[in-house]
């Protein structure tokens, strides 16, 4: 099978912030996970555990959406900052009714940030929060000058503001952030952005309205319609249910699934091109020249939580089936970056489709985490397009950066390897990076026992001859080769 690549054709910007985290107060994704305590064991810098933020800052971490997720419209955020000691301890009603002692708030956010080299991506509690509430909290973050929210900030240690870069105005306010039906949340969202404080006018701080859920196109034509001028992005979830079923509560297993469900998180994965496209189209219809982005800041896998495991916490094994469904969904959001400009996979750490597994001292990377980090060479390249007859179970993605041409290739198929041409449009002389992520088996993952059963590993199945380079693709593989 050929694919020719167009390289010399100027593509799209395929924007770093594709490669978002999301990180929300939920089950030991913070706790445990991201954050230990400046008083733990565990090693820490500023209580920020060291070999998970090690861990991130390997695979460029470009930006973090905090604290939620349903998680923030009910933060309430002077619960947390000021002294420790004196925070209020909340129940977290959303997620498993856990005591929260609000010791990871504000400051420790930006700190994490600041170790992670990553921007910052805050929502707003828009569901049980005030006007007022949210406005101070900007003010508090990014106000340089003298103000009482400012002022505090400086009481309670940190002298200059943070920049506070994207900005989401309610979370899935279709559902648990509110019941709201299109028209009303327009109407709020509006009056909610009127008071959104732009301290720094060199710099505006990025708005982002609460989109749609999945297929809800009527969401997505009334906010356009009726709020799109007040909006910098709109967001879209989606997520990838191996049953297809979100109300009996059997989402399918993370592991020992059948065949079956290989087949149907597949197509589940691809759904995402048809859910960009149309909601790209709608968006079109209001905004032909493409200033409003798309940011699909919550998507992944989910499946059941682990057995002996808090349902409430979402912790779920991580496969190779998870890396198959990441190098798809990624590859769909090259292909539409001319829209799409953030995406933050859920979530970070122990929870869903995560990068990282931890179990006290232990800390274990997932095949997603490969991925990511084979796929943080397109950063910020400029998409190839590629023609070509469609190969079944195989999906692409090409881009340039630096006079370098970086292909990556997912072969989803169950069983069958694959051998694939790429021919290009101009001479490369050396294949300078060629690393492959896969297993034998459909449920293979690391464990704390075993951590390098699914891991990145050199791949010599690749050939460059003049202007042609071919590959030998297994099955239930992720492929990246650069080519200088």
């Amino acid at each position: 099978m050929t694919i020719e690549l167009l390289t010399n054709k100027k593509g799209n910007k395929i924007s770093k912030y594709i490669y978002g985290q999301f990180s929300e107060h939920l089950g030991r994704g913070i706790y445990e996970g991201l954050y230990v305590g400046e008083n733990s064991n565990i090693p820490n810098v500023n209580g920020m555990r060291t070999d998970v933020v090690e861990a991130l800052k390997q695979i460029h971490v470009p930006v973090l959406r905090w604290p939620g997720g349903l998680f923030a419209d009910t933060y309430h955020w002077k619960d947390g900052v000021g002294p420790k000691e004196g925070r209020k301890k909340i129940v977290n009603t959303n997620w498993g009714d856990v005591t929260e002692d609000n010791s990871f708030g504000t400051h420790e956010y930006f700190e994490l940030l600041k170790q992670l080299g990553a921007d910052s991506y805050v929502a707003a509690n828009m569901g049980s929060g005030t006007i007022q509430e949210m406005a101070e909290w900007v003010e508090y973050m990014t106000m340089d000058g003298e103000s009482p929210m400012a002022n505090w900030r400086r009481q309670n240690g940190q002298n200059d503001p943070w920049k506070l870069k994207f900005f989401g105005i309610g979370n899935e306010s279709w559902g648990g952030g509110g019941n709201m039906r299109p028209e009303y949340y327009s109407d709020l969202y509006r009056q909610y952005q009127a008071f959104v404080p732009q301290y720094n006018k060199d710099e505006p701080i990025v708005k982002v309205a609460c989109g749609p859920n999945e297929d809800d196109y009527e969401w997505t034509d009334k906010i356009m319609q009726n709020a799109g001028e007040f909006l910098d992005a709109i967001s879209l979830h989606y997520y990838d249910l191996p049953t297809n079923t979100w109300g009996t509560g059997n989402k399918g297993d993370a592991t020992g699934f059948p065949e079956s469900e290989w087949d149907s998180t597949m197509v589940n994965a691809k759904k995402m091109d048809e859910l960009v496209t149309k909601h790209s189209t709608i968006m079109d219809k209001y905004d032909p020249e493409k200033r409003v982005s798309l940011f699909v800041d919550e998507w992944g896998m989910w499946t059941n939580s682990e057995p002996g495991t808090n349902p409430g916490f979402l912790y779920q094994q991580n496969t190779i089936r998870d890396a198959m469904v990441a190098a798809i969904t990624l590859n769909i959001f090259h292909k539409h970056s001319d829209r799409v400009r953030m995406a933050n996979i859920a979530q970070t750490v122990n929870v869903l489709q995560a990068m990282i597994l931890t179990d006290g001292e232990k800390m274990i990377k997932t095949p997603t985490y490969y991925v990511f980090d084979m796929y943080q060479r397109h950063m910020d390249a400029q998409l190839v397009e590629g023609f070509g007859e469609e190969i079944e179970n195989v999906s692409y993605t090409a881009s340039t950066k630096d006079g370098e041409l970086t292909i990556s290739v997912v072969k989803y198929d169950k069983d069958k390897e694959q051998d694939i041409e790429f021919d290009l449009d101009n001479k490369y002389s050396d294949i300078t990076y060629s690393k492959v992520v896969t297993a034998d088996k459909i449920d293979a993952h690391n464990t704390f026992d075993n951590p390098d059963v699914v891991s990145e590993q050199d791949y010599d199945g690749a050939k460059l001859s003049d202007s042609k380079v071919s590959l030998k693709v297994a099955p239930k593989s992720v492929i990246t080769i650069t080519l200088k």
